[in-house]
């Protein structure tokens, strides 16, 4: 990703970035990555692996692994590329990246990972407004809420 990026600086290219776990695609992310992608020309997507998603979700997360996660987002016509992290955080992969917008949520206004390193090398930083009620816990939430019960019943 380093060669491609490099490539993209050099044409010009505006490089938006922003990460996540991304583990049950709803609605909510759609609009916010769709959001990030409209900061710059090409929208790089940094994704949490199966065990940074496990250290910060914990032990129940992901529900989709990591190749399938990233299958799913790479069909959205608004990612362009889709780099996989293992850190608890993409400070490094954004340090080595420097896009010129780095994307967070709202919800990350006290702290957005990277954007020391964009900042110097003269980038922003961007936070995108929530979907109310749509996030992947909620999602999770209604699946036991329907299925949980069928389960119990059954058992």
């Amino acid at each position: 990703m380093l060669a491609e990026r490099a490539r993209l600086k050099e044409q010009g290219t505006v490089v938006s970035f922003t990460n996540g776990c991304f583990d049950i695609l709803h609605p909510g992310h759609v609009t916010y990555l769709q959001f990030a992608r409209q900061q710059g020309d090409v929208l790089v997507l940094g994704m949490n692996s199966d065990a940074s998603v496990k250290r910060n979700k914990g032990d129940d997360r992901p529900i989709v692994c990591e190749e399938d996660r990233a299958s799913v987002v790479a069909a959205l016509e608004c990612i362009d590329y889709v780099v996989l992290f293992d850190e608890d955080e993409p400070r490094e992969l954004i340090a080595e990246l420097l896009p010129d917008v780095l994307v967070k949520g709202e919800d990350w206004a006290h702290y957005v990972s990277g954007r020391e390193e964009v900042e110097a090398a003269g980038g922003k930083v961007v936070l995108a407004k929530m979907v109310e009620g749509r996030s992947t816990t909620n999602v999770i939430g209604r699946i036991l809420e329907v299925y949980g019960k069928e389960a119990n019943q059954q058992g």
